[in-house]
């Protein structure tokens, strides 16, 4: 996650104010933003606009947005970056629903949220999941959801510290996860 932008104006054409992701934007510039793979079609100095289509609304938290609400924004890994994560692809499988994110020792938290059951089985202990494009590992899961360890940096540098009860989060599984139960279905 690379910046905190702001919605100018949500809805099908979506608007966000922001500085560092579009310094070195292209005509046709895929954007993440939170965690969703977007197509820019506009941009200047202030922000960049794109097109939402009725999937992406259906499927994410994009069209719940409002002027004003505040959204992680990441670029695309270049060829040659180092992966300092794992494969995060801004396709999103669905929404997970916020339940808490409670203080812990040393300005860490404890995020806990609600996830679809038929997303559940692409998830492991340990493994890899992606909420609103943040990167994040599984420290606990049940048939209800999951629970993630927020470092003090990852509070500070993203949108976790704006969740309320309720809160529609984008979630993506991990890739790899998907493709084990394609090749072995059934298993």
């Amino acid at each position: 996650m690379e910046e905190v932008g702001s919605v100018a104006n949500a809805g099908p054409k979506l608007r966000i104010n922001c500085r560092a992701v579009v310094a070195d934007a292209k005509p046709g510039a895929s954007i993440a933003v939170n965690g969703v793979c977007l197509t820019m079609v506009s941009f200047d100095a202030a922000g960049f606009s794109c097109d939402l289509s009725p999937e992406t609304l259906a499927r994410t938290n994009l069209g719940a947005l409002s002027a004003g609400s505040l959204v992680n924004l990441e670029r695309p890994a270049a060829l040659g970056d180092r992966l300092g994560g794992h494969i995060v692809q801004g396709h999103v499988d669905g929404t997970a629903e916020f339940r808490s994110l409670k203080p812990l020792a040393d300005g860490n938290w404890w995020l806990d949220v609600q996830v679809l059951h038929e997303l559940t089985r692409y998830l492991i202990h340990k493994g890899s999941v992606t909420l609103d494009g943040v990167s994040l590992t599984v420290a606990s899961l049940d048939d209800q959801g999951l629970g993630v360890a927020i470092i003090p940096h990852t509070y500070e540098n993203t949108i976790v510290r704006t969740y309320s009860p309720g809160a529609s989060i984008n979630l993506e599984v991990d890739l790899i996860a998907k493709y084990v139960e394609k090749l072995f279905p059934g298993r």
